[in-house]
């Protein structure tokens, strides 16, 4: 009986798309394999022939990352491109290893929140609006511009700010805009806008934490002056 191909195989078990939808802790390390060498042969998948590798490395990946270009060149159907891009990964591999994780900036006051943004907007000569995506220990995972409009005013639709915030598993957010006039007051629609976001992050369980203004040099929090 003829073989199928990964190509023919069903979305769900090819590596790429598995990868794509249900993350890369749900792949074997030969199907890992097999995204990095991207074909096998003849009769043979890609994931086969890393799984043919793999057992003559007693499945150790430690051990395939010590052979050389000429030991992966002796599989049917790896040759020196392919044997190169396994090495790399390897080596990638053991890099990430000796690397200390990424220290978040930890965003829980305003003033540290100022300082976080005012970079990013202190030669602007319109309005930006931004969140900052948190985590519960007030760890920022990610920063979003959301909209960046006119001199007086910027558009900013509220559902784009929950959707960052749901798909980033934010468990806490701030928001920060700009006003390039120098003039710190909030106005009507800061304050409306501050009072349906907060609205909005109770009804999805997030913990709104400040809107912040900022000029240059000086800054505006709403939490700070009890209104948030």
């Amino acid at each position: 009986m003829e073989k199928l191909t990964i190509a023919h195989w069903s979305e769900d078990d090819q590596p790429r798309e598995k990868l794509r939808d249900k993350g890369p802790q749900t792949l074997s390390n030969a199907e890992l394999l097999a995204i990095l060498i991207g074909s096998g042969t003849p009769g043979t998948s890609a994931v086969e022939l890393m799984q043919e590798v793999l057992n003559h490395c007693n499945n150790n990946l430690n051990t395939i990352g010590k052979m050389t270009i000429r030991d992966l060149c002796q599989y049917k159907g790896i040759g020196e491109a392919k044997a190169i891009t396994i090495l790399a990964a390897c080596e990638l591999g053991k890099r990430r290893q000796k690397e200390s994780p990424e220290e978040r900036p930890k965003l829980d006051t305003a003033t540290k929140i100022y300082k976080e943004i005012h970079p990013l907007m202190q030669d602007l000569d319109v309005e930006e609006f931004w969140v900052l995506l948190l985590n519960q220990n007030h760890r920022l995972i990610k920063k979003v511009r959301i909209s960046h409009g006119g001199i007086t005013e910027t558009a900013v639709d509220i559902r784009i700010i929950i959707r960052e915030a749901v798909l980033a598993n934010a468990t806490i957010l701030a928001v920060c805009h700009n006003h390039p006039s120098g003039n710190l007051s909030p106005s009507k629609a800061d304050d409306d806008l501050t009072r349906n976001i907060h609205r909005a992050c109770e009804l999805m369980r997030i913990h709104f934490m400040d809107h912040v203004i900022i000029t240059d040099g000086q800054y505006y929090s709403y939490h700070e002056l009890g209104r948030c």
